[in-house]
């Protein structure tokens, strides 16, 4: 079965900034109405060029996905990504978990190296060199496990020292919540995603011939550490606008069913995406009715 998601990048809409909770409140709502699996917020905290100008809103993503879940019942909420540079490992961790057991398990724990070097500057967070920041990935992957499995043993890493790593309560989701890898690195990210994590996420836009190759790299990471390729959950990003009429460069709703359903041939389990007319109501009556029951109902190739 595929599932979907939806990615909300854009917080800049009619009303402005004093009607933004509500709107992302009835947002979250009618996701879960509508049918969607899981709810997405980037994890920046200027907005990116490729959305927007770092000046629109952009909301701080795990107190984001906090809002949605007082507001939500049964909808997976999950960052796309955190940057492993934004918070302390063991106080990220902590978040998370708050999260999860506040939702009754619904948390994604949703990471990545981080890239936006303009935001860390713009705030005064330290942005080391990449090399850095994936050797910071993997400890905070460590201290994660580490962590959800109850150990206290202190950890001792080359970048992080957690004299007592203890998370009370502990998460609600056993054994803890699934950890999603953002990015398609092939020789770091990727590596990482086969040894510690539960997801991957691609770019849905790389193309059929990427994807695969993404895919096939992600396999043989995992036969190389001894894990089954088929626990890993593969997740997609994209945008898609779905109107009646497929006007103005939209898909119509039965050709949304055609590219979700490409994606599930090639093994995609989540295919997530964000909509560019997010905030009308009858584009979450279009893919519930004629979406995404179509789509849920799809086999994956492979599973």
């Amino acid at each position: 079965m595929m599932r979907v998601g939806l990615q909300v990048p854009n917080f800049t809409w009619a009303g402005g900034p004093s009607q933004l909770g509500d709107t992302f409140a009835l947002i979250a709502r009618r996701a879960e109405r509508a049918g969607f699996y899981s709810l997405w917020v980037m994890d920046h905290f200027f907005q990116i060029a490729f959305v927007g100008p770092p000046e629109h809103e952009m909301l701080e993503g795990w107190t984001a996905l906090a809002f949605a879940a007082g507001h939500t019942n049964r909808i997976k909420l999950g960052t796309m990504v955190t940057g492993v540079t934004y918070r302390l490992p063991g106080v990220l961790v902590k978040t998370a978990t708050t999260l999860d057991v506040l939702s009754h398990g619904r948390a994604y724990f949703g990471v990545g190296a981080a890239w936006n070097e303009a935001e860390h500057q713009g705030l005064g967070v330290p942005f080391p060199p990449v090399a850095e920041r994936f050797e910071r990935l993997e400890e905070l992957l460590r201290i994660a496990r580490q962590m959800w499995s109850g150990d206290e043993q202190p950890f001792a890493g080359k970048h992080y020292q957690l004299a007592r790593p203890l998370n009370s309560p502990p998460a609600f989701q056993r054994p803890h919540p699934p950890i999603l890898i953002g990015g398609g690195g092939e020789r770091k990210t990727l590596r990482l995603v086969a040894q510690y994590a539960d997801a991957c996420n691609l770019f849905a836009r790389m193309g059929d011939d990427v994807l695969r190759h993404k895919l096939d790299v992600l396999r043989g990471h995992c036969e190389e550490v001894g894990r089954s390729y088929q626990e890993i959950e593969k997740t997609t990003l994209d945008t898609l606008h779905v109107t009646r009429d497929g006007r103005d460069g939209s898909v119509t709703p039965a050709r949304a069913v055609e590219r979700l359903a490409h994606l599930a041939e090639l093994g995609i389990d989540q295919a997530i995406f964000s909509m560019p007319n997010v905030s009308d109501p009858d584009a979450f009556d279009m893919l519930a009715s004629e979406v995404i029951p179509q789509v849920s109902a799809l086999a994956v190739a492979g599973r």
